[in-house]
């Protein structure tokens, strides 16, 4: 995803394509922030919230094509970031309303039209939807902005784009998805279908509570499955209202059910329950292993996972520094770094070391954090108090284990869970901070000799998601391109993710892939139908 916006590449930062223009509508000639900003904005862009343009016009749960209320009657409050405020209270969903769920979703597989229509027709509901997100794309990214703390203009011009590009992406695979007839070695004739799984469950995280919408719920749709999508407790909102607009476009009742809830209660029983045929989860590689153990001890149904990472984002020494910088900043402060792929270890090579440390610092001294919803606004606050005290812990380790803190290292303003944008130099392999997700605007820099070197580092870690490398030799691209052990390589760019490109990681990065043609294989079922020919013209 991406900080500049793009027609060719809606989520797309390259080396030729710096973030200048982006930087020159929000800052000065002397350097200074437009309007009221300075520094990381001021606190009373931060302790007044913006009204926001939109109201809450959902917050029960979605099953059988009706918003219905909790089987127990529970509610939970959904928090404004910027405040700590409550926005709504929502259902609360538990074991039984997931059961109720999965009964809907079983129902409209087996009985109902959906995987029953044509793959054109099917295909055609996908793209009835990608209007009506166009057409209420704006109402979308202020309920998103509200629920998440992410900019508006990002949701608004990148992400609710995007998530109307996907659907489309995948609304002209509908009618693409076919079997084979392959030869066999003696009179018979052999087909090979791809068949609709069944009955999806879905699990998504919080932050980028859409576009992991678009990622599951595309693809499964699209294959002609039903849907049992679990929204995470800090964003539950913006997913049940786009969801109504899907049965505006014509999808079936219980297709498509949308439960409100927390992991242990409601993710745990839609992970263990014996009439889901397919599961997938984005998420901490903690919590991925626990929904792995469900899914394996309930009915063995087949998971993908999407979870951490500790991104290498490696500057080598010929390159411009002052694209070198911008690219590294907006690979590790996008979205307030929360980002799974986050370019959360910056190596940068010794010759440009100190430059690359002081230009960095001073790119961090510009961004402008506050109110999402005001103007120009990079850096909005994180998601929750949990979250925030969690970052505040690492960048305190950051400093006892003997890192050196460049900038930042604090809240930012008195309310809210705003963070200033810190940076670490001398940061060692074996600090937490360099080993750990921090999930959070908390960028570490760490020096390197040479490309052996910080190939083994780089690959030393436990996760696999992403990689980022910066260079004008293409020698150099293409030793590491294929040295790291990730299922993301950007060269000279960073977080381009068109609709067409898989992704997923190697080791406890996860496993499968979303986006892209490989995602459908999540939702498919290969069968073998062999019938004898008798007198056969050929074979």
């Amino acid at each position: 995803m991406a900080a500049r916006w793009i027609a060719s590449s809606l989520l797309s930062r390259s080396r030729s394509a710096s973030s200048r223009a982006l930087a020159d509508s929000l800052f000065r000639k002397d350097g200074s922030a437009s309007g009221v900003f300075r520094r990381f904005s001021i606190s009373a862009a931060i302790e007044e919230p913006i009204s926001p343009p939109v109201q809450v016009k959902y917050s029960q749960l979605l099953i059988d094509g009706k918003f219905v209320d909790a089987a127990s009657g529970k509610t939970f409050p959904t928090l404004d970031p910027r405040s700590g405020e409550v926005i709504a209270q929502v259902s609360e969903g538990d074991a039984e309303d997931v059961n109720r769920a999965v009964t809907a979703a079983r129902k409209a597989f087996d009985e109902g039209p959906w995987p029953r229509m044509t793959a054109y027709e099917r295909s055609r509901i996908l793209n009835r939807f990608a209007d009506l997100i166009e057409k209420h794309n704006d109402e979308i990214a202020a309920l998103e902005t509200w629920d998440n703390g992410k900019p508006f203009e990002q949701a608004a011009q990148i992400e609710i784009p995007m998530l109307a590009r996907l659907m489309r992406y995948y609304a002209g695979w509908a009618d693409k998805i076919h079997g084979l007839v392959v030869p066999a070695d003696g009179p018979h004739h052999v087909q090979v279908l791809h068949e609709p799984i069944g009955v999806a469950g879905q699990i998504i995280p919080w932050n980028f509570p859409l576009l992991m919408y678009a990622w599951k719920v595309g693809p499964a749709l699209a294959c002609g499955n039903t849907i049992v999508l679990k929204t995470a407790e800090q964003t539950p909102l913006s997913a049940l209202y786009v969801s109504k607009l899907f049965l505006e476009a014509g999808l079936p009742e219980g297709v498509l059910n949308v439960i409100s809830g927390f992991g242990p209660t409601a993710g745990a029983a839609l992970a263990s329950h014996m009439d889901v045929d397919k599961l997938a989860f984005t998420g901490s590689t903690s919590t991925g292993k626990i929904v792995l153990e469900l899914a394996a001890r309930s009915n063995l149904k087949p998971v993908t996972l999407e979870l951490g990472g500790k991104s290498p984002m490696i500057i080598m020494d010929d390159a411009d520094i002052d694209q070198a910088v911008e690219l590294a900043h907006f690979a590790l402060f996008f979205n307030q770094g929360q980002c799974c792929c986050a370019g959360s270890r910056t190596f940068v090579h010794e010759r440009v070391y100190d430059e690359f440390i002081e230009k960095a610092k001073a790119r961090a001294l510009k961004r402008v954090v506050g109110d999402p919803f005001r103007k120009g606004v990079e850096q909005g606050p994180q998601i929750d108090e949990e979250q925030f005290s969690k970052i505040l812990h690492y960048i305190k380790s950051g400093v006892e284990d003997g890192a050196t803190l460049v900038t930042g290292g604090t809240r930012a303003g008195t309310k809210g869970y705003y963070i200033e944008p810190t940076i670490f130099a001398d940061v060692q392999d074996g600090m937490k901070i360099a080993q750990e997700e921090i999930f959070g605007p908390v960028q570490s820099i760490l020096k390197f000799k040479d490309l052996n070197e910080v190939i083994q580092r780089s690959n030393k870690t436990r996760y696999g998601l992403a990689a980022g490398v910066f260079t004008n030799n293409l020698h150099t691209a293409n030793t590491l391109m294929r040295a790291l052990r990730v299922g993301s390589v950007w060269i000279n760019c960073f977080d381009v993710f068109d609709a067409a490109i898989p992704f997923g990681g190697y080791k406890m990065s996860g496993q499968g892939r979303e986006k892209g043609i490989d995602s459908l294989k999540n939702y498919l079922q290969i069968k073998a139908v062999v019938t004898p020919l008798n007198n056969p013209a050929w074979l």
